[in-house]
């Protein structure tokens, strides 16, 4: 029997929302799973993420393979990462307080990098708000200015067709 890390759908439909399951290969896609790991929500920027990684590691040194969707989630939360330094602390390369100390440092660094990923996104999108809005603007002003342009000689022939009148009425 094959154990599987994979992803399994829920949500409506076009509204996918996910849970990260460790499932018997065999068992169907929403079907019975074994544990639930975390869940996954790619509707939102950026996606979010919530995973337990220390049953993560432990199914993965057992031997559970990962999709490979759930590889990417698992590699971009550290898991992989952490179960990289494991095998280190079993070889006996270093000792686990420095695999954790390594590993803590790279998540420092993960989490600030998704900081100004998230702040890059935030900056970008309001950016582009602010341009759709002064486009519009700038396209409304130039209407209402050649619609004043067009009522402006209207106004003029009035204007002089009315001098015109005035004049001819006081020499008649």
């Amino acid at each position: 029997m094959s154990v599987k890390i994979r992803l399994q759908r829920h949500g409506s439909k076009k509204r996918p929302f996910y849970f990260i399951v460790v499932a018997n290969s065999v068992s169907p896609r929403d079907g019975k799973f074994i544990e639930k790991l975390g869940t996954y929500n790619p509707l939102t920027v950026p996606a979010t993420v919530r995973i337990e990684r220390e049953r993560a590691l432990y199914w993965l040194q057992q031997g559970a393979q990962p999709t490979n969707t759930v590889r990417r989630i698992l590699s971009f939360k550290g898991v992989l990462y952490l179960k990289h330094l494991m095998r280190g602390v079993g070889l006996n390369l270093f000792t686990e307080q420095e695999a954790w100390a390594k590993f803590e440092k790279w998540n420092g660094d993960h989490e600030e990098l998704v900081a100004k990923r998230d702040e890059a996104h935030r900056k970008h999108k309001h950016e582009k708000r602010k341009a759709v809005v002064t486009e519009s603007v700038k396209k409304v002003e130039e209407r209402m200015a050649a619609r004043a342009a067009a009522a402006q000689p209207a106004a003029e022939a009035e204007t002089e067709s009315g001098e015109s009148e005035s004049t001819e009425q006081t020499e008649g």
